[in-house]
């Protein structure tokens, strides 16, 4: 039987040709509230960003969000389509970042929401903090920080490596979206941890956790309990929230119903609450053991 060939490939260190990214300790945001949210992939963290931008918007806020996802679709409800990520605008004037105007990569949403899609590098090729690092460094050269009340991250999925956590770099408060179940939470754990990491370089702390499609949350309660978090908000596993995402816009933007009213209402009360400010989180991670002991599998 003959054998197949394989193409000889280029010889190369491993890495090589990609982005990395080394985190400028100077680099921070100041003068802006500024959360960092992370959770499970596919738990509605972008909803929740999207909705929770909205609700401070409603109150008065300048609020602007930074997707950070190569999905790029956290902004997805504020601005009704899929805008041009910043890596994407970066390589169209081969990273000459002075030739860039606010409007090729700031894109106005709901209710005056800022929204930024920072993207992410080639698959395999680089680091998502370059991608952070980049967007902030924007952000500042055009001035748009100074005219903001309210920064929110929405964070790729449950990726805590040092370029998806930079994100904490610059956030005052962290806040971890879980749902009542045991993935989720062993999520939340890792994320914990990675967050605690962080503090202690960078005022980042643990603000609280947002409990999403959540009939109940004795599972969330019992970890928490356990860990030292303490929940923010919940919201049910309701199809008005679903449909939402599906008409692209936000949870404010749907019919009328007594249910729809109670999640705006939940948003608004977070919001608030998060505007007057929450005391920091300490927090014990668990060992993935001792998570299998207490919540385990039914």
């Amino acid at each position: 039987m003959a054998t197949m060939e394989l193409p000889v490939l280029p010889t190369r260190a491993d890495g090589e040709g990609s982005v990395q990214v080394h985190l400028d300790p100077n680099e921070r945001i100041t003068g802006a509230q500024v959360f960092a949210v992370y959770g499970k992939g596919g738990i509605g963290k972008s909803t929740t960003s999207s909705n929770l931008s909205a609700a401070f918007s409603k109150l008065g806020k300048r609020v602007l969000q930074i997707g950070c996802d190569p999905k790029h679709d956290s902004t997805f409800t504020l601005t009704k389509r899929m805008v041009p990520t910043v890596i994407d605008v970066l390589e169209s004037v081969d990273f000459h970042s002075e030739e860039l105007r606010v409007e090729d990569f700031v894109y106005t949403g709901f209710n005056g929401v800022q929204c930024v899609e920072a993207g992410g590098p080639p698959a395999g090729t680089g680091c998502g903090g370059y991608v952070v690092g980049q967007t902030v460094k924007l952000l500042k050269e055009h001035h748009l920080l100074e005219d903001t009340d309210v920064v929110i991250f929405d964070v790729l999925g449950d990726v805590v490596c040092g370029g998806f956590a930079a994100p904490l770099q610059h956030a005052q408060r962290a806040l971890i979206v879980t749902a009542n179940d045991f993935d989720s939470i062993f999520a939340m754990n890792r994320i914990m941890a990675a967050i605690l990491a962080k503090s202690k370089n960078y005022a980042v702390r643990l603000g609280g956790v947002i409990a999403n499609r959540s009939a109940d949350v004795d599972q969330i309660d019992r970890f928490n309990g356990q860990t030292g978090l303490s929940l923010t908000g919940r919201f049910p596993d309701l199809d008005a929230i679903r449909r939402s995402r599906l008409k692209k816009c936000t949870i404010f933007e749907m019919e009328d119903s007594p249910e729809v009213k109670a999640v705006q209402d939940e948003y608004l009360r977070i919001a608030a609450t998060l505007a007057a400010g929450v005391p920091p989180l300490m927090g014990t991670p668990l060992r993935d053991r001792e998570i299998f002991d207490l919540l385990g599998y039914d």
